[in-house]
């Protein structure tokens, strides 16, 4: 009896709460960026891969996984793709800082300028996948692409846990400012909103928070963008309002995840990118059907 409660523990403490714990940062980080996205550039479609920071998170852990420095240091590969976030990001950092016409322009320059990143990042992902050096290292790259808390251990969670954080502190410091901008930016501007700095906070915010739970998760899509739509049609429109609920309805819906991905009876794990994609891809289409006019969104 002993022995086999000594077993539970292990399990429980080792396994099941790391994992628990980083489905719930996880969650809560792209849930809250995908609202704060969505009221700051004012388009219900924007998500984290918008501005490129989950792609280029994923460039980082596939570049990790295909020269074997995630087997050789097992940090490696959270660390690199937080790196590559923060350049990707850094570089629209420095573009809205230095570009003259920026603030004329700014939701739309970001827009194109983070699909561009995402483009790039995602061709590079493909390269390193093509010229991966055998078949088995291209689907050790294509499972964690899927997406999964499998194998997840405490040092991921100490490792993220306070970059998430920083990342949900900086996504949330601009509340009030998100509903003043929801006027658009001469209003917003108006009201006293930096749209420059807002920016500015919002880029980085997103790019460590959310390159901190790709690192983790892998690609996880859906979240980011269909929680903010449920948060809205239940707790209205206004931005600031859908901040913490979007944060913490992410956090659940990806734990139940989570737990569903090992509860179905596979032969291999479901991987939980795959069942938010199946789930998630779905319900986007009702919500374009069938929410038009009751989502509080208004044409620009």
């Amino acid at each position: 009896f002993l022995a086999s409660d000594a077993v539970t523990t292990e399990i429980v403490n080792q396994i099941r709460l790391p994992r628990t714990l980083l489905s719930l940062a996880v969650g809560a980080m792209l849930g809250l960026a995908g609202a704060v996205l969505q009221g700051f550039l004012r388009n219900p479609l924007a998500d984290p891969a918008i501005l490129g920071a989950s792609n280029a998170a994923a460039l980082g852990a596939v570049t990790a996984l295909y020269f074997g420095y995630a087997s050789s240091f097992a940090l490696a590969l959270p660390i690199l793709s937080i790196c590559t976030a923060l350049i990707a990001m850094a570089g629209l950092v420095a573009f809205a800082h230095y570009l003259p016409q920026f603030q004329h322009t700014a939701t739309l320059t970001l827009i194109l300028c983070g699909v561009a990143v995402g483009s790039v990042a995602g061709a590079l992902i493909s390269l390193l996948l093509n010229l991966s050096p055998n078949p088995f290292a291209a689907m050790e790259i294509t499972f964690w692409l899927l997406g999964s808390f499998e194998d997840r251990s405490m040092k991921h969670v100490f490792l993220v846990f306070p970059l998430i954080g920083i990342g949900l502190l900086l996504l949330v410091w601009d509340a009030r400012a998100l509903d003043a901008l929801s006027l658009g930016e001469e209003v917003g501007q108006s009201l006293g909103v930096d749209v420059r700095l807002l920016t500015m906070r919002i880029i980085i915010g997103v790019a460590i928070g959310v390159g901190a739970a790709v690192a983790v998760s892998g690609a996880i899509g859906f979240i980011g963008l269909v929680i903010p739509h449920i948060s809205r049609y239940l707790f209205g429109s206004q931005p600031s309002r859908l901040l913490l609920p979007s944060a913490l309805l992410g956090a659940v819906v990806l734990t139940l995840a989570d737990i569903l991905v090992r509860l179905v009876p596979t032969t291999n794990e479901l991987k939980i990118g795959v069942l938010t994609a199946l789930i998630g891809a779905p319900f986007l289409v009702y919500i374009i059907l069938f929410s038009r006019g009751r989502s509080g969104w208004t044409s620009q």
